[in-house]
């Protein structure tokens, strides 16, 4: 009897640690990029929809794709009697965590910050995701337990600190209505943050914000319904290409990389790269709605990079 050669025998390559952390640190900073052009998206849609009905169509959309992949994927034959199309269905313990992810992600951060936008500039509402990162290491230490290093956390709050101060700076320092928005939704998006990194531990990454977007169809397609039937709505080249990127970019492709990249750096870690998000949110601004930035740029920029290269050494 021949045996199959070494020569032709099938190997396998195992994955080094420091070679996963570079690809979690890669991806979670590609969701970030995506990440940072939702508000000049945002604000490009709101030209031409009404705050309802973008963030209830771009929920919609999100789905749709999302749905799409799910059905598409194959699964292994003993698990198809457990699927839903060809990827299994979450275990029951895991629709309480995807009902934050909906709650935090796909429905809570996308309407309050849309309706800020309304009132609010785009450098204004960066104070949000400049914030974001702190919050959401925060909730991850008491939901997740993780605990990091003091260097961690004195890089993490610099790094909050030189943003809030350029955003704020950039709006003239003064407050508006629009506040009460931004504040309860760094919250929610933090919560939707922290139980989609968790649960991308024990599933893709893909499949926690695509089932999280399908959870919510039920509520989502009717309010696009009646928003649309009561708002106006005005087809232009800015508002579809807001309403396209907010709800393929920012809402499924950025989330399912961010997650991944949670899960294999840790979510702590991963949500310092936002730091860098808001001055990304800052270029876009310039380059797509023509808004000004000061001499102060550049010194947060440099300020922030330190920051993530401080937090991304720091070991809890």
């Amino acid at each position: 009897m021949r045996t199959q050669s070494s020569a032709t025998a099938p190997t396998r390559i195992a994955v080094s640690g420091p070679t996963k952390a570079s690809a979690g640190t890669l991806q979670a900073a590609l969701g970030v990029i995506a990440f940072s052009l939702t508000f000049p998206a945002t604000a490009w849609g709101l030209e031409g929809f009404g705050p309802w009905s973008l963030v209830a169509v771009r929920s919609v959309l999100a789905a749709l794709i999302a749905g799409g992949c799910l059905l598409a994927v194959g699964v292994p034959p003993r698990e198809r009697s457990r699927a839903w199309g060809r990827v299994p269905l979450p275990t029951r313990s895991h629709w309480p965590g995807l009902a934050v992810v909906a709650a935090g992600v796909v429905v809570g951060f996308p309407l309050l910050t849309t309706l800020a936008l309304q009132t609010s500039t785009t450098a204004h509402a960066a104070v949000v995701v400049g914030l974001l990162p702190l919050t959401t290491a925060l909730l991850s230490a008491l939901r997740v337990g993780t605990r990091p290093s003091r260097t961690f956390w004195t890089a993490a709050l610099a790094g909050a600190a030189a943003v809030v101060a350029f955003t704020v700076q950039q709006s003239g320092g003064a407050l508006t209505s629009a506040d009460l928005y931004l504040f309860a939704a760094l919250l929610v998006c933090a919560a939707g943050y922290t139980e989609g990194g968790r649960l991308a531990r024990v599933m893709p990454g893909w499949q926690v914000i695509g089932w999280a977007l399908v959870l919510c169809l039920p509520l989502t397609v009717p309010a696009a319904a009646l928003a649309l039937a009561y708002e106006p709505v005005q087809l232009t080249a800015h508002s579809v290409t807001g309403l396209l990127w907010v709800a393929a970019g920012s809402q499924f492709l950025g989330l399912v990389v961010w997650y991944r990249g949670m899960a294999a750096i840790g979510i702590p870690k991963a949500s310092q790269l936002q730091l860098a998000q808001p001055l990304l949110t800052l270029v876009w601004s310039v380059l797509l709605l023509g808004e000004h930035l000061t001499v102060a740029a550049p010194l947060t920029a440099a300020a922030v990079l330190v920051c993530i290269a401080v937090t991304q050494r720091a070991r809890g």
